[in-house]
């Protein structure tokens, strides 16, 4: 049976916690209600409220009780709601999970899987909207991964709980119910994804567009476009890791198109995406044969609410395939 990325989600967790007794979930309304979205929906009746905690509005407490759960030797799987209010556990992430590990010389670890959702583009306006996944693949220490297909919505979130260091996961709310990504997935325990390279989702030799979560529908669409425009064949990687980046991969594919187009959503300057250019220009610049294109939210405090604006703001199609032909043109 084809599966949605929401039902790819709430089956890892369930397996997890069968799996795993130590392994218990914390957050904001995931007990009784199901979580916002239904993604932890009847893991409460099977599990009990001892594993399905359901927490006050206190993301800073969510996180922060899940990092001594961690170093007590539980396996929590916090979620924050909304990444637009997760900067009250910032201090937590950043300053004690990411670093845990290395000011411990190795004697302690904090394995932690923090599910979050993000993203716009569903009329959720300027604090239900937010991307901000740049702000932790800055931090080492902390694996920060964006699955962007529902076998990678399974299997990274099952590897990320099995890890012993901490995982950011972000989810992509336009995705939970995308009908174009179900997926038929296998029943295996072990049904586990990799949280350390790329993924090459369509295979090209004239551009490689580099994008993650949600921006990967838009960015095959956009490749199947151009090839009927004018046959001109564009390799789509998936970065689904941001931290650390696969750069082995992006340079490979790069070296053979000698073109490179990056897509993301969140705002232009600092994002992803200037890490990505950055790494070409210094170590494939002689395989360049045009200038590195990004496609972003342009550098605007929030996204807004009314859809036009939206619209505006947020990259589509049309944007990319004009990167596309801009590239293309050299």
């Amino acid at each position: 049976m084809s599966v949605s990325y929401l039902d790819a989600i709430n089956s890892a967790l369930t397996e997890e916690m069968r799996r795993d007794p130590s392994v218990f979930i914390i957050g904001e309304d995931v007990g009784a209600m199901g979580g916002a979205f239904g993604a932890t929906k009847g893991l409460l009746d099977e599990f009990g409220a001892d594993r399905v905690i359901d927490s006050p509005l206190a993301e800073g407490i969510i996180v922060s009780a899940s990092i001594g759960a961690a170093m007590a030797g539980l396996r929590p799987v916090p979620e924050i709601q909304f990444v637009d209010f997760i900067t009250p556990a910032m201090d937590a992430i950043t300053q004690q999970a990411a670093k845990l590990r290395y000011r411990s010389g190795g004697s302690q670890t904090c394995p932690l899987t923090l599910r979050v959702c993000y993203g716009g583009g569903t009329g959720g306006g300027l604090y239900h909207s937010q991307t901000d996944t740049t702000w932790f693949a800055h931090e080492p220490g902390l694996v920060v991964v964006a699955p962007a297909t529902v076998s990678d919505a399974k299997g990274m979130l099952k590897a990320g709980i099995r890890q012993d260091d901490p995982v950011i996961y972000f989810e992509h709310k336009k995705l939970y119910r995308w009908p174009a990504i179900k997926e038929d997935l296998p029943e295996d325990d072990d049904f586990l994804a990799d949280l350390f390279h790329c993924a090459v989702r369509r295979p090209g030799k004239d551009a490689t567009i580099v994008t993650y979560g949600f921006m990967l529908q838009l960015a095959l669409q956009a490749a199947e476009k151009i090839a009927e425009e004018n046959g001109a064949s564009v390799e789509v990687i998936d970065l689904r890791v941001l931290n650390p980046l696969d750069h082995d991969t992006i340079l490979e594919s790069v070296s053979r198109t000698g073109r490179l187009c990056i897509v993301q959503e969140d705002h232009r300057t600092l994002g992803i995406g200037s890490e990505i250019a950055a790494t070409v220009a210094e170590q494939a610049f002689d395989c360049l044969d045009a200038p590195i294109v990004r496609v972003s939210a342009p550098d605007v405090p929030a996204i807004p609410a009314a859809e036009p604006l939206e619209q505006f703001y947020m990259p589509n199609v049309d944007k990319v395939m004009d990167a596309l032909h801009r590239v293309l043109q050299y």
